[in-house]
């Protein structure tokens, strides 16, 4: 439906001799995609300036454990990421919240990865990361996002490889 709008009002602003309707199409085009454009730039600058305060990976206490512990890529064995609260056995809290500061479009998020020694409710490290999602001029494309830090430097793994060492 829309690739047929664009598609029509191309060929209008080719054929036609009017000046204000090729006018009106420049300025109906200017506007679907600067507007649009203009937000996902504003949000994009405000998740950079949220992630440059608190974001990425915080270690306050490591923990270490045995090789056997852990895989061929270093992450810990015992965690199971399907199972919520109880992810890293009985001694580990594994807690993930997701909180929105904008709840239209564009998305804003900020994502929160925290470990828990179940023993003392102690903090023992945390990640945190912000994104934000969609703001694109409507049309048949996928929206876009835009994550601070990259996500493969913030995920629950990231925390886990600097929060998780081996024994030596």
């Amino acid at each position: 439906m829309v690739l047929m709008l664009i598609i029509c009002l191309l060929w209008l602003l080719f054929m036609t001799k009017n000046n204000i309707i090729r006018m009106a199409i420049v300025l109906f085009f200017l506007l679907w995609q600067g507007i649009p454009a203009y937000n996902k730039w504003q949000a994009d600058k405000l998740v950079d300036e949220l992630c440059a305060k608190d974001g990425g990976v915080k270690v306050y206490e490591t923990v270490t454990l045995s090789k056997e512990k852990f895989n061929q890529w270093g992450q810990p064995n015992f965690y199971r990421p399907n199972e919520g609260s109880n992810a890293l056995g009985g001694d580990y809290i594994f807690k993930s919240e997701g909180y929105f500061y904008h709840r239209e479009m564009p998305i804003i998020v900020r994502y929160q990865h925290q470990v828990i020694r179940r023993l003392d409710w102690k903090l023992l490290g945390e990640t945190i990361s912000y994104g934000r999602g969609g703001g694109d001029p409507i049309g048949p494309w996928e929206p876009s996002n835009y994550h601070c830090p990259p996500t493969n430097e913030s995920s629950e793994i990231a925390l886990f490889k600097n929060f998780f060492l081996p024994i030596k």
